[in-house]
C-alpha cells in the first residue's frame, strides 16, 4: 500500500522529541475550523511539539502516549538501518541475558510435550539437579497450580519458574515408575547460559567446537573446551559458527587472539563520531600453527564474520561452508531510566585487508532481511557460480589469496546446501515438533535401557531405529493429522531416522549425545575433515 510521504516521516519526528528531551505540555493555538496550528519559526522543534499535542488533544480516539512513544522511537531507529533498535523495559532482561551468559532461574532444560512440562535435562549444579530434579520429570503442578492440560505456553512456563535468585518455588513432579506426585520445593539461583554447544574429537587429531554466541563468557568457555580437547590429543581444530548470529566484539577479538601471532591485525572500527580503533593480536595466543578450519553460512553474522574474516585474511586457516550473513555494523546499548535501552549503530567494522563485509541496506529491513532468502531463489546456496559479486569488492591478503567485500565473508572452499532427502512430509514433521516430541516419549518409555548403554559411545555404536520404531512414527504423525505419502516417507526415512537417535541421545546424554548423531550427516563437517587430511 503506497502511503504519503508525511505518514513515513511523522513518527521519525515524533522519536526525535524524546531523544531531544522535549515534553508533552506546551501550549497550541487552534486559529480556526481548518485546524490551523501556530508555529514559532524560531524554534525549529517546535511543529514537533505542536503536532504531539495536536494529536493528543483531537485525535478521534485517546492516545495511549507512552505507546505512541514506544512505537514512534521503534520506527525511526528502524529507519536508520536495520541494526539500530529499541528495547522495552519489559523485554531488555531477556535480550541481555543470552550475551552476560546467565539469568535467575530453577536450571533445567524442557520441552512442553502433549501440553505438558517435560524435562530434558536439569543443568549440572543448577538448583533443579539440588533438589533431586532429573530428565523424564513431568512438572505438572507450580505453586499448587495446575500446569498440564492447560495449553501452556513456553512463555508461560519462563514466567512461572524464572525470578530472582533466592526466591522459592514449588513444583509437583510426576515421575514414571511412581504413582503419587512428588513436591518440591527449589530455591532460585543463578544459571549458566552456555555459548559453547558442544567440543569434541570428530577424528583422533581433529577437535571440533561450536559457538552459538559471542557472550561475556563465551571466551572463558573456549578456554575450557579447548584445554579438554588438548588433552584428548588435539593437532587441529575446526571451529563452527553456523548460525551464530554474533555477539560482543571483544569476545570475538578474544578468541581471534588465540589463533594469530602477536601484532597481527584482527578488525578495526570506525564511525562519523568515533575515531578508527585497531585490534591487534597479542602474545597470548594458545593455537598460532595447527590445522585451523572455521565453518560459516548465511545465519553466522557480525562477531562471527569478525573472526572469519581475521582468519582469512591473515591466511591462517580455511573457511568452508557458504557465505555469511553480511553484517559491518557496531552497535552500542545505552540505558534509559525507566529501564528501556537502544541499541545505535556508531561504526562499521573492517576486516584487516580494509574489507567492509556490511551488505547494502538502502532499499529498506524487509528487502535487506529477505536477501538471505534470494540468495536461495539465485541458486546461489546450491551454486557457488551463482553468488556474484563486483570486480571492485576484490582484496587480496598477503598471501596473495582473494577475498571479496561487501555482502557477507565468502568461503574458500564452497559446499553446496545438501538437499537430498527432502520432502513436504520432513518439513511438517520437523516444524510441528513431533520428531522432537516422538524422541522424547520413546527416551522416557525406554530410558531404563538406553542407562545400560553405559556411555554414548556405546549407544552410538550399537543403537539403530529401527523398522519398527520408524513404523511407529509414521503412525504418529498421521494420528497428529500429517499425511505419510508413501513417497515422501521412504524419500526423507534415512533423515528422519537420524533426527530421531540424535534426540534420543540428546534426551540421556545432551548436547554430547546429540550433535555427533546429527552431524554424520553434515557434507560442510564432512568436508573440512576432509581438508584436514
Amino acid at each position: 500500500m503506497n502511503r504519503p510521504k508525511f505518514y513515513v516521516y511523522l513518527p521519525i519526528i515524533f522519536a526525535l522529541v524524546l531523544i531531544l528531551g522535549i515534553y508533552i505540555g506546551t501550549t497550541f493555538h487552534l486559529n480556526n475550523n481548518l485546524g490551523t496550528i501556530s508555529v514559532d519559526p524560531n524554534n525549529k522543534y517546535n511543529k514537533i511539539e505542536e503536532i504531539l499535542h495536536y494529536i493528543q488533544q483531537e485525535y478521534v480516539d485517546t492516545v495511549d502516549n507512552e505507546q505512541l512513544v514506544e512505537k514512534t522511537i521503534v520506527s525511526m531507529l528502524q529507519n536508520l538501518d536495520p541494526h539500530s533498535s529499541y528495547i522495552s523495559a519489559d523485554e531488555l532482561q531477556a535480550n541481555n541475558e543470552p550475551l552476560k551468559g546467565n539469568f535467575e532461574g530453577i536450571g533445567i532444560e524442557f520441552n512442553i510435550v502433549e501440553d505438558t512440562i517435560c524435562v530434558i535435562a536439569a543443568i549440572p549444579g543448577g538448583p533443579a539437579e539440588k533438589v533431586g530434579i532429573h530428565a523424564g520429570d513431568k512438572i505438572v503442578k507450580v505453586e499448587g497450580k495446575k500446569v498440564a492440560g492447560i495449553k501452556i505456553t513456553n512463555k508461560d512456563v519462563l514466567d512461572k519458574l524464572k525470578g530472582k535468585g533466592k526466591t522459592k518455588v514449588k513444583v509437583a513432579i510426576k515421575r514414571g515408575g511412581t504413582s503419587q506426585l512428588l513436591d518440591f520445593t527449589i530455591t532460585r539461583g543463578t544459571i549458566p547460559i552456555f555459548s559453547i554447544d558442544v567440543a569434541y574429537m570428530v577424528t583422533p587429531k581433529t577437535g571440533y567446537i561450536k559457538i552459538s554466541r559471542f557472550a561475556a563468557t563465551t571466551y572463558d568457555e573456549f578456554l575450557k573446551a579447548f584445554d579438554k580437547l588438548k588433552k584428548h590429543g588435539m593437532q587441529q581444530l575446526i571451529v563452527d559458527l553456523r548460525g551464530n548470529g554474533g555477539g560482543y566484539l571483544n569476545t570475538a577479538v578474544d578468541i581471534a587472539d588465540e589463533f594469530l601471532s602477536e601484532g597481527k591485525e584482527i578488525v578495526y572500527t570506525q564511525g562519523k563520531a568515533r575515531p578508527k580503533k585497531g585490534y591487534q593480536a597479542t602474545d597470548k595466543g594458545n593455537f598460532e600453527n595447527g590445522k585451523l578450519t572455521i565453518l560459516i553460512d548465511d545465519g553466522s553474522a557480525s562477531a562471527s564474520e569478525i573472526l572469519a574474516g581475521a582468519v582469512q585474511d591473515n591466511d591462517r586457516g580455511t573457511i568452508v561452508g557458504r557465505r555469511s550473513f553480511g553484517k559491518g555494523l557496531v552497535q552500542e546499548q545505552s540505558e534509559f531510566s525507566d529501564g528501556s535501552a537502544i541499541r545505535l549503530t556508531i561504526a562499521r567494522y573492517y576486516t584487516p585487508t580494509g574489507r567492509c563485509i556490511q551488505k547494502p541496506y538502502t532499499e529498506g529491513t524487509e528487502a535487506y532481511y529477505n536477501e538471505e532468502y534470494n540468495r536461495y531463489q539465485n541458486g546461489e546456496l546450491e551454486n557457488a557460480d551463482s553468488m556474484k559479486i563486483a570486480d571492485s569488492l576484490k582484496f587480496i591478503t598477503p598471501g596473495g589469496k582473494v577475498v571479496y567485500g561487501c555482502g557477507g565473508v565468502t568461503p574458500d572452499v564452497f559446499v553446496a546446501l545438501d538437499t537430498v532427502g527432502r520432502s513436504r512430509f520432513l518439513t511438517e514433521v520437523m516444524y510441528s515438533g513431533l520428531v522432537n516430541d516422538f524422541s522424547f516419549g520413546y527416551a522416557d518409555k525406554e530410558r531404563k535401557k538406553l542407562n545400560e548403554y553405559k556411555t554414548f559411545q556405546n549407544f552410538n555404536t550399537s543403537f539403530v531405529i529401527t523398522p519398527v520404531v520408524f513404523a511407529e512414527f509414521v503412525a504418529y504423525a498421521k494420528k497428529n493429522k500429517i499425511a505419510a505419502n508413501v513417497k515422501q516417507v521412504q524419500a526423507s526415512e534415512e533423515i528422519i531416522k537420524t533426527q530421531l537417535k540424535a534426540l534420543i541421545a540428546r534426551n540421556i546424554w545432551s548436547s554430547e549425545g546429540y550433535y555427533p548423531v546429527i552431524q554424520s550427516k553434515d557434507n560442510v563437517l564432512k568436508k573440512a575433515i576432509e581438508l584436514m587430511k
